[in-house]
């Protein structure tokens, strides 16, 4: 089947394959995010900055390695095998989660690692082939694919930690596992529709020597990450590291090509720095802002006590009712990725500003009301969409084909590098190693930080506004000249 039947389609049955396995991976992946900073406290005894800087380290390992996943699904034993392999990897080690112990659980989130490592990059790279670079149809697939993660992710954080807290946080580990378990049956039960796309790997037979050769090493791979978690100075290292080793590549890749491709290439990665910015910002809800919820914040709501986790839900319920809105938008008036990523960054920096007025708000008491972290979640939410949500869409519509795993895979680490940056950002609200805080001081701290974060995003959103008349220029030179090659071909 051709790529322009499919795109004339819209949404083929093959889309909806891959949303509802990313939909249950996510649900799976964010009931564990939700309370694992405050479970390293509550369970391991980590003060909030260790907590903070160790989930970084967790946060950069997952996101940091997709790229591997993607070259393996691209080159090596084929997309749609790799998603299933992930999956499973994921399943396991969600179970062994939910069963483990202090010596134990480094290993176990060694495990979703390595299986978040070969599942993340692939989905989005094969809903990347079933359209043809510069059909508009694409932003509102994606758009409606980043809005199965948010649906799984909110159902997920509405329940895990309300879970957590009536019966333990294992509880909310066998909610991940039950959420993988769904997604591998329905994706199992579905395969045959995704006959007609395949990456360049995917379309030759199995070799199970790959197959065997890529499960010893994820097993190698899961015993060292479990080592390396626990301590955060070796893990940043190895972030750093790696993050300039894909970074040089991507530019050198880049600096290969000649013409339009070229300009892509080098707009993306540019745009690909400023994500980083966002994915700082996104890492702060499950730490920063959490914290900040649970000792600044007024929980009690009519008798009944909100979890501080629980505020995460927000940001997929504000994204799963705003993502239909933007996909009908996007049609009606296109725009380029440059002008959504302006906006969506100047949303991000004007979520934390808010921030600060609650220390007027809550002057008397130190705990500020709900209706803060509602307002800055919905910010937040609707910025994360025109950046993250679409970096996806505009890795696959600025890069060639050829390489769309790879360079999704790159993408993401712009989260890995986030990882350490993020926490490092998010540990300047806690308080020193033995030193408690008054609640009113303790929000003098948060509202200090995160009007900080606010201004300087801000002023990053600016130098964009202030560069995105040249981008665009670029980019439309660059589509100008692939349309003329494309005449050339067909004259």
């Amino acid at each position: 089947m051709s790529n322009e039947v499919l795109a004339s389609r819209g949404l083929p049955k093959p889309f909806w394959v891959i949303w509802g396995i990313e939909l249950w991976e996510r649900f799976g992946y964010y009931a564990t995010q939700a309370i694992l900073a405050l479970y390293f406290v509550s369970y391991l005894g980590f003060s909030q900055e260790l907590s903070i800087y160790t989930f970084g380290s967790f946060s950069a390992f997952v996101y940091g390695f997709v790229w591997v996943g993607g070259y393996v699904g691209d080159k090596y034993l084929g997309a749609k095998r790799t998603v299933a392999l992930g999956a499973i990897i994921l399943l396991i080690s969600y179970i062994a989660l939910a069963l483990s112990n202090q010596d134990t659980i480094f290993y176990a989130l060694g495990g979703i690692i390595v299986g978040n490592a070969l599942f993340k990059a692939n989905p989005s790279s094969l809903i990347s082939k079933l359209y043809e670079k510069g059909d508009p149809a694409l932003d509102g697939a994606m758009t409606l694919y980043y809005m199965a993660i948010n649906l799984g992710s909110f159902v997920s954080i509405l329940i895990a930690p309300i879970a957590a807290q009536q019966f333990g946080w294992e509880a909310a580990f066998w909610i991940s596992s039950f959420g993988l378990l769904l997604g591998l049956l329905n994706y199992f039960v579905f395969y045959k529709v995704l006959g007609s796309i395949s990456t360049e790997a995917g379309a030759k037979p199995m070799v199970f020597g790959r197959l065997i050769t890529v499960i010893v090493t994820s097993i190698v791979a899961v015993i060292v990450f479990g080592k390396l978690l626990p301590h955060t100075t070796i893990c940043y290292t190895i972030v750093y590291i790696v993050v300039a080793g894909g970074f040089l590549y991507f530019l050198k890749t880049a600096l290969s090509l000649k013409g339009s491709d070229r300009t892509r290439m080098l707009i993306a990665f540019l745009l690909i720095l400023e994500g980083i910015v966002f994915f700082v910002l996104y890492n702060q809800m499950p730490t920063s802002l959490t914290f900040f919820a649970l000792h600044n914040i007024d929980n009690n709501v009519f008798g009944w006590v909100i979890p501080a986790a629980s505020y995460q839900v927000l940001n997929p319920l504000v994204i799963v009712i705003v993502s239909p809105i933007l996909a009908v938008l996007y049609k009606k008036i296109p725009g380029t990725h440059v002008t959504k990523f302006c906006f969506g960054m100047t949303l991000c920096g004007l979520a934390f500003l808010v921030l600060y007025l609650p220390r007027f708000t809550a002057a008397e008491t130190g705990l500020a009301s709900p209706w803060w972290m509602v307002l800055t979640y919905t910010l937040q939410s609707i910025g994360e969409l025109l950046v993250s949500g679409l970096g996806i869409a505009m890795v696959a519509e600025l890069c060639p084909r050829a390489m769309s795993g790879f360079v999704m895979g790159i993408w993401f680490l712009t989260s890995m590098l986030a990882g350490p940056l993020g926490a490092y950002v998010g540990n300047l609200t806690s308080p020193p190693t033995g030193i408690e805080l008054t609640t009113l001081e303790s929000l003098h701290v948060y509202t200090s930080v995160f009007a900080q974060i606010g201004i300087v995003t801000l002023v990053i959103a600016l130098l964009m506004w202030l560069s995105r008349p040249f981008l665009n220029k670029y980019i439309h030179s660059a589509s100008k000249t692939d349309s003329h090659q494309i005449n050339e071909v067909i004259d």
